[in-house]
């Protein structure tokens, strides 16, 4: 029988030959993410009369939606975590200044082809890069995996999308990402499985590609997949402290995952990527999307590199390069949070931090900031902000008052330095 991903990680999970879209199945999850939330959480587990989790060991906690704590009561949640951590034993926790959760999960190697992974956060798309299906679910259900160790899950549908070409200069997968939501819709994926084929991924770094299964979040999909190759595995491999001769492990575990060439999907879609300019999303839906070009001249206040997103160090080592013998514009201000310690560290080394804080850019500690409105960034009344984000609706930075425009973070680097959206080749650098 000729399956996708989606159906045979499924299947594989629940102990079954096959499953078809639509079946409903009891999961077993790997690895059950929850970060800031996990106070909530634990409220409703106690709440079922539980005193102990099913699985300690397969729950991950990383606190980075409100990191540092900017108030009292952001404070006293954190502390209730991590009592809460204390008491069931949890081995897999990441405290404030760690990083953003779907960044440190891959870093810290609990993620690879073939795990299932369930997390209390819409963007747990993001794993489908390394080959493993992750999903986001609610508080409740998060709480029933503690209590039980397992979930329902309906199969979803499957859709392909196919990239073809090379990248232009200046052109990045957040702008693909933008062009088929821009496309496709802000639904066009709702609860479906979206698939990534195609050679032009094969001339993208593992970086880049994490950006498409976190973006398909932003078209209602449950979950995402990027084919892997020896990039990926190289990354994989690249970790720090991981084992040797795990390579031949995770490209067997890849090639039994793989889907099958005749595939039942629900849509295919082909896109020529050699054929894209940079885009903009504009306020206030992500699927407002333009081609740069139409949007040049917009004055912003404040410009923001960082998220689960665009917050690698390939994304600040653009910025660094944009940046580089210039200062950001008067009245701008340029935020800059890397999405891990591990990325921070690296771009201290490389220079990149020294380069930014030299033209006038701040960096922030390793979290979501701005993004979820809550701190480090959120705009004023009327103000207008650029960002890598993968968000930007009324409200989602903290001020319903505010405009919010996503595109890469070259675009993103750019503007800052002109004050208003730009195009980076207008500052007179090669890519």
């Amino acid at each position: 029988m000729n399956q996708t991903f989606v159906e045979k990680i499924l299947a594989k999970n629940a102990g079954l030959s096959s499953v078809t879209p639509g079946q409903i199945i009891e999961a077993t999850p790997d690895v059950a993410l929850s970060h800031d939330n996990s106070a909530a959480i634990a409220k409703i587990f106690h709440s079922l009369g539980l005193e102990r989790v099913k699985y300690p060991e397969r729950l991950a906690i990383a606190l980075d939606h409100a990191a540092p704590a900017p108030t009292t009561q952001h404070a006293q949640n954190h502390a209730e975590i991590r009592q809460f951590v204390a008491q069931q034993h949890i081995s897999h926790f990441y405290d404030v200044g760690r990083g953003v959760c779907h960044q440190v999960l891959c870093e810290e190697k609990l993620i690879y082809p073939g795990i299932v992974l369930l997390g209390a956060d819409s963007h747990s798309t993001h794993y489908g890069a390394l080959g493993a299906f992750g999903a986001g679910i609610g508080r409740s259900e998060m709480a029933a995996i503690w209590a039980t160790g397992q979930l329902w899950l309906r199969i979803p549908e499957s859709i392909k999308i196919t990239l073809h070409g090379t990248l232009p200069a200046w052109v990045t997968s957040k702008d693909v990402a933008l062009v088929i939501i821009g496309q496709l819709g802000a639904d066009g994926g709702l609860y479906a499985s979206i698939e990534f084929h195609g050679e032009a991924l094969a001339t993208m770094s593992m970086e880049s590609r994490f950006v498409f299964p976190n973006m398909m979040a932003e078209m209602g999909a449950k979950n995402a997949w990027v084919a892997q190759d020896e990039i990926t595995f190289a990354w994989l491999n690249g970790l720090k402290g991981q084992e040797s001769g795990h390579m031949e492990k995770w490209a067997a575990a890849s090639r039994a995952l793989q889907p099958d060439e005749e595939a039942n999907y629900l849509a295919k879609y082909s896109f020529d990527v050699s054929k894209i300019e940079p885009q903009v999303a504009c306020p206030h839906t992500v699927d407002n999307v333009k081609p740069l070009s139409e949007v040049v001249g917009i004055k912003i206040d404040q410009a923001f590199l960082g998220t689960c997103t665009n917050g690698r160090l390939e994304d600040i080592a653009i910025a660094a390069k944009i940046v580089a013998g210039k200062r950001v514009a008067t009245n701008c201000r340029f935020i800059i949070i890397p999405d891990s310690s591990r990325i921070y560290l690296e771009a201290v080394k490389a220079g990149y931090v020294e380069t930014l804080l030299e033209a006038g850019a701040m960096f922030e500690s390793p979290g979501c900031g701005p993004c979820m409105g809550n701190h480090l960034g959120i705009p004023a009344p009327g103000e207008v902000t650029i960002s890598t984000a993968n968000r930007n609706f009324k409200g989602r930075m903290g001020t319903r008052e505010a405009e919010v425009y996503l595109a890469s973070p070259a675009v993103v680097a750019a503007s800052a330095i002109a004050g208003k959206i730009i195009h980076p080749k207008e500052l007179g650098i090669r890519n």
